[in-house]
């Protein structure tokens, strides 16, 4: 099953994409609401949408929100090939290869798949990153690896907008990502359950095509099946010693690739990791297109998951702060 959330009204309502059309459901139902079984909530709106939907409206037409609004968002890096290609000439080190790693994102900045983003106050290297999520459909607790994958209801497009100088600023404190990162996170179009996509399974994920465009130029491509790790093993980590709850997402880092980062860097054969690199040059090396500007559409495509498509909008005023920042 595929499902969105439809803008109507001033409310937003779950709704089952069926061909071209969307078949909605009572208007306080989410996509949410459906979550924390086993399928079971999930299979009988299905039907109910199928056999008695509310209302149908045009799948192109709809305003359509984020299909789920998480109650967390983990974004992990799952493709080390992100990390070779965003830091060119060093060497890949251990413990990446021992966890998961994973941050926290801000769920308060979820935004739709039509949604326009503004760039970060205050960055010039503004970027998006072509990631997909696994949505918790069931509450897990010291989940061991081989139950992981069974805490998945479905899987979602993440764009993990990101302000690449100000998180290449903060990486100096060492506490994490901040400004960098809180700006936008993008969800949809569809919340695609779990069993559409078993066909696909290859590796430790699916075998299922991503591109990245600006302006309908073709940025990066790749698979879904380079994962290093596999959603189930990040669930149990994320699970271990605390929870995870239905709704809430986990980003799979980006496919390699698909994001301005990587071109920058290895346009110039520098890393973006702060620290690694004394003054990285601010102009580009030959070959980059450069970063994000007003007025750029980014399109995120992903096979069975679909398109999001958004307009980069101009930034807000910064408010500075006492040390001029």
């Amino acid at each position: 099953m595929k499902w969105v959330m439809v803008r109507d009204a001033g409310r937003e309502r779950a709704g089952l994409v069926v061909d071209g059309g969307i078949h909605l459901l009572e208007a306080e139902l989410r996509v949410l609401d459906l979550l924390g079984d086993d399928g079971e909530r999930l299979a009988r709106a299905g039907e109910r949408a199928r056999s008695n939907p509310a209302a149908v409206v045009s799948y192109a037409d709809a305003d359509l929100a984020p299909p789920v609004r998480p109650l967390q968002i983990r974004d992990t890096l799952l493709f080390l090939q992100h990390l070779r290609n965003a830091r060119p000439g060093v060497e890949i080190e251990d413990e990446w290869r021992q966890i998961p790693a994973f941050y926290f994102g801000n769920t308060a900045s979820v935004v739709g798949p039509r949604d326009p983003v503004e760039i970060f106050p205050g960055s010039e290297w503004f970027d998006f990153e072509l990631e997909v999520a696994a949505i918790i459909g069931r509450e897990g607790s010291n989940v061991h690896p081989d139950d992981g994958d069974a805490h998945i209801a479905g899987f979602t497009i993440f764009n993990d907008w990101s302000a690449r100088d100000l998180q290449r600023l903060e990486g100096v404190l060492g506490i994490g990502q901040a400004k960098g990162k809180d700006g936008a996170n993008t969800l949809g179009p569809m919340f695609v359950t779990k069993d559409e996509l078993e066909p696909y399974r290859s590796g430790n994920s699916f075998s299922l095509g991503a591109r990245a465009f600006v302006n309908d130029e073709l940025v990066g491509e790749g698979r879904l099946d380079q994962m290093d790790w596999s959603f189930g093993e990040v669930v149990s980590f994320a699970s271990r010693g605390t929870r995870v709850l239905p709704g809430d997402a986990i980003g799979s880092g980006t496919v390699p690739t698909c994001c301005l980062a990587e071109h920058f860097a290895l346009s110039l054969g520098q890393s973006l990791v702060a620290g690694e690199a004394e003054d990285l040059a601010d102009d580009a090396g030959a070959g980059f297109r450069g970063w994000l500007q007003p007025g750029d559409v980014v399109r995120l495509d992903v096979e069975m998951l679909g398109s999001t498509v958004q307009e980069v909008r101009p930034s807000v005023p910064v408010h500075r702060l006492k040390s001029g920042f």
